[in-house]
């Protein structure tokens, strides 16, 4: 494979890998400053190589197409060694982006991932995974209007907490005077 396509593979690979979320080929093309089409094979190239078609090996990640673009996934038969490396990896204390998150989750409820992100004016995709993964938010509807996941605490969160139910939160408002867009959730 000439050198110029191999940097193209490499380029897209470090975007697959540091990406959130799936990356849609238009996005792709951006980033590296090329035609959709020739990232397309670019893509199908890689995703080849971890299949280990042609002179490679099987990985024990896939690049996959999902909905909304492509991303990197450990494959289903490495799932207990990942699962036990979360467990082991998962430390007993949430991190103040985690805390903050489900602040205003617990407190806005039901609510999505970008009303969540514009209250706290930071990218929250990963803390919402490390959350649910920990089972104390889930996905509990759609927005009617965007058809957005909308997110809710679940039982695990109250038991966690000591409450019966969320209406047990204390008031918020007094400790923000003056914070816009946290309101006291109306139960």
């Amino acid at each position: 494979m000439p050198s110029h396509l191999e940097e193209l593979d490499a380029r897209i690979e470090a975007l697959l890998l540091v990406s959130d979320a799936p990356l849609a080929l238009p996005t792709i093309a951006t980033a590296v400053d090329r035609p959709v089409a020739v990232v397309r094979q670019a893509v199908e190239r890689i995703r080849d190589d971890y299949e280990g078609r042609g002179s490679g090996r099987r990985r024990g990640f896939e690049l996959r197409e999902v909905a909304t673009g492509w991303r990197l996934y450990a494959r289903v038969e490495h799932d207990e060694a990942v699962r036990a490396l979360a467990e082991a990896e998962s430390p007993g204390r949430l991190s103040q982006a985690a805390l903050e998150t489900l602040a205003v989750i617990a407190y806005r409820q039901p609510v999505s991932r970008g009303q969540v992100a514009a209250i706290r004016a930071v990218s929250v995709d990963s803390v919402i995974r490390t959350l649910q993964a920990r089972g104390l938010i889930e996905e509990v509807g759609r927005s009617e209007e965007t058809g957005a996941a909308l997110y809710g605490t679940t039982d695990e969160l109250l038991v966690a907490l000591g409450l019966r139910s969320i209406d047990e939160l204390p008031p918020i408002a007094p400790l923000l005077a003056g914070a816009e867009g946290v309101h006291e959730h109306a139960g």
